[in-house]
């Protein structure tokens, strides 16, 4: 018979704005995460934050062997009074965070007071930061400096449809290029302007060629801005570019070709600078993780199922400062970022017992 779970204490955690730039919120929740951990013998470092949350490192005692650290995030991207509602039928759960990820951290959260019925929690920490919505700006130098002390981390972010961890995501960096021409009267002086909108499509164009699907890159201009007035040769436009890449070859490649094209005028006389660059950089499987994923599977006497994201989390800092990383350890859910949001109630049970054996042996 399927286990009954109360909900309770995760409708509480939902119905807490906890929208990034809303600091009372995301501190609010942090405050009743600090709570309960503390009552299973966690030490909190608090990391202040004068605009954004607070990040919170939930420490244990420390002995001989493997140390674990669990890694989720305070914030969601719904603001005040935009979708609060915490609502249950007999299958789902639905409100904002419930499965990105509120719904992660809960599953932490019942895992470890799990381990705490049956011994003291020792060499595994916490870490809960407050940006990670908006692409972990503050959090990720807090996130590079902790890693490192750990030989493992787990991430809880949603699982995917079929239970599937998460081993490979995506490098994401976005840049910036202002281009600069010289205005002219587009019917009196047309040979005297520099056109920055010409120059801007030469390098849109450009930098989309560099997109290679087959190794999983792509190049997106996603905004342009310029010009004046349709009888005014443009004096300036702004590019604003996503790259994405699912290999470190990929990654050093594009860099390389994107900041020639930038720094290489199509129309002559036009000036570009460019600003930006990695946000997080790629996740990708190793020897190592793939011996943790064995790990797993015997710990869990479960076949793991993996899955590659293009989307980006805090496995993929992780992942960049050399830490074997795995993600996905959150319930399955669907409609995240919407309003429509919910996460399955039958993966919550599935997802907290299977966390639990994993502490337990690794411990």
């Amino acid at each position: 018979m399927e286990r009954k779970y109360d909900f309770s204490e995760l409708a509480e955690l939902i119905n807490i704005n906890s929208y990034t730039k809303n600091k009372e919120g995301v501190d609010k929740n942090g405050r009743l995460m600090r709570e309960k951990l503390e009552k299973l013998g966690f030490k909190c470092e608090v990391f202040k934050r004068e605009e954004i949350g607070d990040h919170l490192l939930f420490k244990s005692p420390k002995k001989e062997g493997k140390k674990v650290l669990l890694l989720g995030h305070l914030d969601t991207v719904f603001p005040p009074m935009s979708f609060e509602e915490f609502r249950e039928d007999e299958e789902w759960i639905y409100g904002p965070g419930v499965c990105d990820m509120k719904g992660g951290n809960f599953v932490a959260l019942e895992a470890l007071r799990n381990i705490k019925k049956e011994k003291d929690i020792y060499n595994i920490d916490f870490l809960l930061v407050s940006d990670e919505e908006t692409g972990s700006d503050d959090s990720k130098e807090v996130t590079a400096r902790v890693a490192p002390n750990y030989d493992y981390c787990m991430v809880f972010e949603a699982a995917g449809k079929n239970g599937e961890l998460v081993i490979e995501r995506k490098g994401v960096a976005t840049f910036y290029i202002d281009i600069k021409g010289k205005a002219a009267h587009a019917g009196n002086n047309y040979t005297e302007g520099v056109n920055a909108n010409l120059e801007a499509a030469e390098k849109l164009i450009a930098m989309t060629d560099l997109t290679d699907l087959s190794q999983g890159t792509t190049v997106n201009v996603g905004k342009i801005e310029g010009g004046i007035g349709a009888n005014t040769i443009s004096p300036h436009a702004k590019l604003t570019v996503e790259i994405r890449y699912a290999k470190a070859n990929e990654r050093d490649r594009v860099l390389k070709e994107f900041h020639d094209i930038v720094h290489t005028p199509f129309v002559p006389g036009s000036k570009a600078s460019l600003t930006g660059g990695i946000q997080r950089d790629v996740m990708q499987s190793d020897q190592k993780q793939k011996e943790f994923i064995q790990l797993i599977e015997k710990l869990t006497g479960e076949r793991v199922l993996v899955e590659k994201r293009g989307g980006v989390s805090d496995a993929n800092i992780v992942a960049s400062v050399g830490v074997t990383v795995v993600d996905g350890f959150g319930p399955y859910g669907d409609g995240d970022h919407t309003v429509h949001e919910r996460a399955l109630k039958r993966s919550f049970v599935e997802r907290i017992e299977f966390v639990t054996k994993i502490l337990k042996g690794i411990i």
